[in-house]
C-alpha cells in the first residue's frame, strides 16, 4: 500500500507497528498465567491447563507439544524436569491454546452487541526527531464495532492478517490513517 511507512525511524522516531500494540493489549486481556514457565508453579499451571481434558490434550498436541503421555505424567509428578527447549514449547502451546479458548469470549466483550469498543491510539514518539523533521501527530480515539478479523488473526497468531485487519480499521481515521501505522501504545478494555 502506498501509505505504508518504508523507512520508519530514519529521523529518530520510535514506536511499534499498530497491530503489534493491539496484539500486546489482547494478550494482556487474555490474562495469561503470571508465573514464568521456568518456575515450578508456572510449569505446573501450564501443564494442568494443557492436560486437564482430552480436548485440551488434543489442542496442545496441535499447538506443538508433541511429547508422550508418559513424559507428561513424569513432568506432572515431578519425577522429571522438561529441557529448556521443551519449556519453550510448553509456553508456546499454552499461549496458543489459551488464545483459541478465550477468543470467542473476548470477541463478544469487544463487540458489545454492536456498540463496539473505544480504542485509544497514542502516536509515535518523536522526542528523538530534530524539530524540522517532526510532524504534528495527535492522540486519537476510534470506536471499533467489528473485531472479528482482528481477534481471529490474533488467536491464529497470524501477524500479516492482524496487520491487514488493523489497517482496515484505522482507515476510519480518514486521510491521516497512515500516520498511525506506528504508535507508542494502543489501549482498550473489554
Amino acid at each position: 500500500m502506498p501509505q505504508h511507512t518504508i523507512e520508519f525511524g530514519k529521523f529518530g522516531a520510535q514506536g511499534v507497528k499498530g497491530h503489534e500494540a493491539v496484539a500486546r493489549q489482547l494478550d494482556a486481556l487474555a490474562d495469561f498465567i503470571a508465573s514464568p514457565v521456568t518456575t515450578r508453579r508456572g510449569l505446573m499451571a501450564r501443564l494442568h491447563y494443557l492436560t486437564r481434558t482430552p480436548h485440551a490434550r488434543a489442542a496442545a498436541r496441535e499447538a506443538g507439544l508433541t511429547v508422550t503421555d508418559r513424559t507428561l505424567r513424569a513432568w506432572l509428578a515431578g519425577a522429571r524436569n522438561p529441557t529448556p527447549h521443551n519449556l519453550v514449547r510448553i509456553d508456546t502451546a499454552y499461549r496458543t491454546v489459551r488464545r483459541r479458548n478465550i477468543a470467542r469470549y473476548l470477541l463478544a466483550r469487544l463487540n458489545r452487541r454492536g456498540r463496539g469498543t473505544r480504542v485509544e491510539i497514542h502516536p509515535l514518539d518523536q522526542s528523538g526527531v530534530r524539530p524540522p523533521h517532526q510532524r504534528f501527530v495527535e492522540f486519537r480515539t476510534l470506536n471499533i464495532r467489528r473485531w472479528e478479523a482482528i481477534v481471529d488473526a490474533w488467536a491464529a497468531g497470524d501477524d500479516q492478517a492482524l496487520d491487514d485487519a488493523w489497517t482496515d480499521q484505522i482507515i476510519d481515521l480518514g486521510s491521516q490513517w497512515g500516520q498511525y501505522e506506528y504508535v507508542t501504545n494502543i489501549g482498550f478494555a473489554a
